[in-house]
């Protein structure tokens, strides 16, 4: 069961009573590899030389230091706003040595989103780059800070070498190498803001063991072993990069090698590059990546896993991965910011059916699945997909947020809707916002999207809810067409429906086409913009 307690950092958070057992933070794994492998390479960046553990965990014990000169104590908040680069890498080391919270922020965002993470986070510092892409961080946050009371410090990362620059403070904490303090491994470790495409963000709060808890269950069921290369296009700013890709080095003895920008070509060179085995992302990368093998007839020889997830994933995807790459088993998994991780997929040789139509087994959860009134449902019935266990996040930045996501029981409510089978795997049908309810019928885009992508010219599919005057809400299709096939008709997608015997009500009244999805930071498309786009008869034109 859990207790609500007040935690260091002053938010309130869910604790699991009875632990009595410290877990590693990710900073003493990493001084442990440095003393017992200093050598040995734990990261490749893009455009400089591998990084070992020892030139890793020296940089880290530098900025520790300069962050305690700074008077930052456990519990602060500390933001950083960075590709996929280096010193995110530290940034986060030094947090978790320190007993700070961390706070990792899309370079996407901009202002108002800024202001309402570093306001609510409560964040004293703050890592930007001088510039990135096409916009001056310094210059945005200048205009900012009047209304950031909190925030004392901000620190520019590869910009000017001046008192306020990552280097300097790098600089500065050199030669003194403190004893990592003790920290309160129930305590906030991290707080992510999620990247729904419904309502305003919400800060996510996990604690030291939370994390640690994901990292022990996927090394198991996935074999990671020194043999291993995690590749990780995914932003370290988001759920998946931030665990998957900062702290793998840590956890398992695999090293990761980080893109910094997402380019599909550019991702196969670094694969074989380094020999990659493993990689995770949202379906737009497994989609990109496998296209890309196709079409330079290159088979990935030395991937062997990738993890997708955070949007809905064709079985067709699954399934053309399998034929595309030489030995690669790509992996339906479900999991949020809130619970990382609730499945890892099918890795097993022998398990391509399941891997491709169900969202995998689940893993150190418990699951249950419940009607609108809240009551529980059997396996096979849809139903909201309901969640408790160690991994789960411990609590909302907002005390209101918290009590009004857990039941009676401390099951989490996920919003999602699915259905648990006799293996024991998870099979998501849709999200209870998502739905459409067509004359009192609830339709699952999710199904109607699954079924459209068996066409050869459809390459991505999103199906959302449209206005309709008798109706309540109708079918809409957006689709980004194959390149080299020509555009199918509204009518070609309805004669492949009813070959695949979809009842006449899922089938779309409306068909737009799209270059390129609106998204959040974390790959999901932007279905709300979709549907808004509809609502005011508006045609969305977007090109990423």
């Amino acid at each position: 069961m859990r207790e609500e307690v007040l935690d260091a950092s002053g938010w309130k958070v869910q604790k699991y009573a009875g632990h009595v057992f410290d877990v590693p933070t990710v900073a003493h794994l990493a001084w442990e590899k440095a003393k017992l492998a200093p050598d040995r390479i734990a990261c490749y960046f893009e455009d400089e030389p591998p990084v070992s553990y020892k030139s890793i965990v020296t940089e880290t014990a530098s900025l520790c230091e300069s962050l305690t000169r700074l008077g930052l104590v456990g519990g602060d908040t500390i933001s950083f706003q960075l590709p996929n680069w280096r010193e995110a890498v530290v940034i986060n080391l030094a947090a978790a040595a320190l007993g700070l919270v961390v706070n990792p922020i899309s370079p996407i965002y901009r202002g108002a989103e800024l202001r309402f993470i570093l306001t609510d986070a409560r964040s004293k510092l703050l890592f930007i780059p001088s510039k990135y892409r096409s916009t001056d961080h310094e210059r945005l946050v200048e205009v900012l800070r009047p209304e950031l009371p909190e925030l004392q410090h901000v620190i520019i990362v590869r910009g000017a070498a001046t008192d306020d620059s990552y280097e300097q403070l790098i600089h500065a904490g050199r030669g003194r190498v403190r004893p990592l303090p003790k920290v309160n491994t129930d305590a906030v470790k991290l707080v992510m803001y999620t990247s729904g495409t419904t309502g305003p963000a919400k800060g996510v709060l996990h604690s030291h063991r939370s994390i640690s808890e994901t990292h022990i269950d996927y090394r198991k069921i996935w074999e990671i072993n020194d043999q291993d290369v995690m590749l990780m296009p995914s932003p370290v700013t988001h759920g998946t990069g931030y665990i998957l890709g900062l702290e793998v080095p840590f956890y398992t003895e695999a090293p990761v090698a980080f893109m910094d920008r997402w380019e599909p070509g550019r991702a196969i060179a670094l694969m074989d590059q380094v020999k990659a085995t493993l990689c995770a992302g949202a379906t737009v990368f497994l989609q990109d990546l496998i296209d890309a093998a196709a079409d330079f007839k290159n088979t990935l020889p030395s991937l062997r896993l990738f993890s997708c997830g955070g949007a809905a994933i064709p079985p067709e995807l699954i399934y053309r991965a399998a034929q595309i790459t030489a030995r690669c088993r790509a992996l339906r998994v479900y999991g949020s910011t809130e619970a990382p991780l609730v499945t890892k997929g099918w890795p097993g040789a022998s398990e391509l059916g399941l891997a491709a139509e169900t969202d995998g087994r689940i893993s150190k959860f418990e699951v249950k699945i419940v009607d609108a009134a809240g009551n529980v449902l059997p396996r096979g019935e849809p139903g909201e997909i309901l969640l408790r266990g160690t991994p789960l996040m411990i609590g909302y930045t907002n005390p209101q947020d918290t009590q009004e996501a857990f039941d009676e029981e401390g099951y989490f409510k996920t919003g999602d809707v699915g259905i648990v089978t006799a293996d024991d795997a998870l099979i998501i049908t849709g999200r209870r916002k998502d739905l459409i309810i067509r004359g009192g019928e609830n339709l699952s885009p999710k199904e109607i999207e699954d079924a459209l992508q068996q066409h050869p010219a459809v390459k991505e599919v999103a199906v959302v809810a449209m206005p309709h005057p008798r109706l309540g809400e109708a079918v809409c299709a957006y689709i980004i067409v194959r390149q080299g096939y020509e555009a199918p008709t509204l009518m070609d997608l309805v004669e492949l429906l009813e070959t695949q015997g979809l009842a006449r009500q899922k089938f779309p009244e409306r068909l737009e086409y799209l270059e390129s999805f609106p998204r959040t930071a974390s790959g999901k498309i932007r279905k709300d913009l979709l549907r808004e786009a509809l609502k005011s008869s508006l045609t969305i034109r977007h090109n990423g």
